[in-house]
């Protein structure tokens, strides 16, 4: 987890209230932030971060409610993980902190860097 000193955001609002706003509508507020920002690397960070974690939840779910009873069941234990997760990210972006997810996050920043 690396916590830097953020940058300013171009949006005008703080950096880190920028960066939880990523995470609070999943990967539609991702997208927004994303094409709004301009400057701030911590912010295009966090929204990439959230574009992709809710792309994967998503699409773990699907998966998972395809397989009778065993992926049913992960299913029901994926939700309260991926509430946890939310709030987590959200509160860590809110520390000015750039935690990266394993495989996620390193992805996320190679993106955010070409926007």
């Amino acid at each position: 987890m690396q916590s830097f000193g953020t940058d300013p955001s171009s949006t005008g609002i703080d950096p880190k209230i920028v960066g939880l706003l990523c995470y609070l509508g999943s990967f539609v507020t991702g997208i927004l932030f994303l094409v709004l920002e301009k400057r701030s690397t911590f912010v295009r960070f966090h929204a990439m971060q959230s574009i992709l974690v809710s792309v994967v939840l998503v699409v773990l779910n699907i998966v998972l409610g395809f397989i009778p009873f065993i992926g049913w069941l992960l299913g029901i234990l994926l939700a309260p993980l991926s509430f946890i997760l939310w709030i987590a990210l959200m509160l860590l972006a809110l520390q000015g902190k750039r935690f990266k997810l394993p495989i996620i996050g390193n992805y996320a920043e190679e993106q955010s860097n070409r926007f």
